[in-house]
């Protein structure tokens, strides 16, 4: 693997889906929230358990594990939780602290994974079933109902804000770039 240490620059390539230029409302959410998973998984692809775990540069503990397990929670918390009505409690955040997602020592990535792609699923099974974009649910922590469209609009928010901290993460672990 080259690396920025040698002063080269590597491109990660990885097949994402193709947003439509042109669709309904439904169909272009649903491509750019897994055109941003994709992303995400690809910013890991190709590194150990040590280099996920690497953080981004001091003070931050910021780290591609990190993200991976926040984005879970983000999955659970506003699929399940929220649009579903589950009473699930978070992976790692029981007490509904995001940040403890975040914190990987001791972390198993195999683990963390597993369970954002079994949020993935429920988050792919609960938004398709939905009749509309106009399904509400109910945040139990703030009492507030929100319609589907928001809470997608919502997560592919949090997906490209976290995007960019992986590309910062990934061009200091080997140097590579793209996705």
């Amino acid at each position: 693997m080259t690396g920025s240490s040698s002063g080269t620059i590597r491109t990660v390539t990885t097949t994402r889906t193709d947003v439509p230029r042109t669709g309904g409302e439904r169909e272009l959410l649903r491509a750019y929230l897994d055109f941003h998973r994709e992303t995400l998984a690809g910013k890991c692809a190709g590194l150990g358990d040590e280099e996920l775990r690497r953080a981004a540069a001091p003070p931050s503990s910021l780290s591609l594990l990190g993200l991976v397990r926040h984005m879970a929670e983000v999955e659970r918390s506003w699929f399940r939780r929220v649009v579903d009505g589950q009473d699930v409690p978070l992976v790692w955040s029981p007490g509904g602290d995001f940040q403890a997602a975040f914190d990987v020592a001791g972390a198993s990535v195999a683990e963390a994974r597993a369970a954002w792609e079994a949020e993935i699923g429920h988050a792919r099974r609960i938004e398709r079933a939905a009749a509309s974009l106009e399904v509400t649910g109910v945040d139990r922590r703030s009492g507030e109902e929100y319609s589907l469209r928001r809470v997608l609009v919502h997560v592919i928010q949090e997906y490209a804000r976290h995007n960019g901290h992986a590309d910062l993460i990934r061009e200091r672990i080997d140097g590579a770039t793209g996705v």
